[in-house]
């Protein structure tokens, strides 16, 4: 399986700023001399759309039984566009009217403010600046070992393999792609050395498609929908500002 390591751009950048801190001294004059752009790479802020395993725009299909470990929201249309069932979340079922499954929540204004941060989430992630890997393998990561760092693609992004996100526990990978993700049936995503799912971020402008029995980790912040197909399972968010579609999945919110 390839491995990838931060470009030579980022390890300059990394000694520009070991030489400036030997020049001025260590202090408050040195931290404030380093340049913004030598900063480590800071997870997307969710707000208060961190609180939910699902939460979309338009609704939630789902083929029962799915295993959902976290809350389930959908804002602005109506509770009666959620079909899970109950005993399929454990969890909150949050809606804004008094449609849909029997045991939701109404609450307008948490979903409201929910969906809004998911939104100024997409948008942090999709202005995330100097990546550290453009357009990687043209879009295909599949049997890649990644390092962690800020990726864009101006294509589709394929996982036709397993793929491996390594590094440690603080560290955060986010992906900017401009088109689809589609995973291939029975892949996985996996994490090595401690990477924590909290600290992935998946943004996309286009269509998620987690292949039947497939695995997925880290938040998915879609523009449009997410679609899990038959047995697959995620450890981590499915944020869409379209629809999301279940087939038996599960869905884990990590911890934040």
């Amino acid at each position: 399986m390839s491995r990838f390591t931060p470009s030579s751009r980022s390890r300059k950048r990394v000694m520009a700023v070991l030489l400036t801190a030997a020049v001025v001294g260590i202090g408050g004059a040195g931290a404030a001399g380093a340049s913004a752009d030598s900063l480590p790479l800071t997870p997307v802020e969710l707000g208060s759309a961190g609180s939910f395993a699902i939460l979309s725009k338009s609704g939630v299909t789902d083929v029962y039984a799915s295993a959902i470990l976290g809350d389930v929201g959908s804002s602005p249309i109506s509770g009666a566009a959620i079909h899970v069932a109950c005993d399929e979340v454990t969890g909150t079922i949050y809606t804004v009217n008094a449609a849909g499954p029997a045991c939701r929540v109404v609450d307008d204004t948490r979903l409201t403010g929910a969906v809004g941060d998911m939104g100024i989430a997409y948008t942090d992630a999709a202005g995330r600046t100097n990546p550290d890997f453009v357009n990687l393998g043209a879009g295909e990561i599949g049997g890649l070992t990644l390092t962690p760092g800020l990726y864009t693609w101006s294509t589709d992004v394929q996982l036709s393999n397993d793929v491996i996100l390594q590094g440690g526990v603080d560290d955060v990978f986010i992906f900017q792609i401009s088109g689809d993700i589609t995973q291939a049936s029975a892949k996985n995503v996996t994490l090595e050395g401690g990477v924590q799912a909290k600290n992935v971020f998946w943004q996309t402008a286009g269509e998620v498609a987690i292949g039947t029995t497939a695995h997925f980790e880290g938040t998915i912040l879609s523009h449009t929908l997410i679609a899990m197909k038959t047995g697959a399972s995620i450890n981590g968010r499915l944020l869409a500002q379209t629809a999301v579609t279940l087939q038996s999945n599960t869905v884990t919110e990590p911890a934040l």
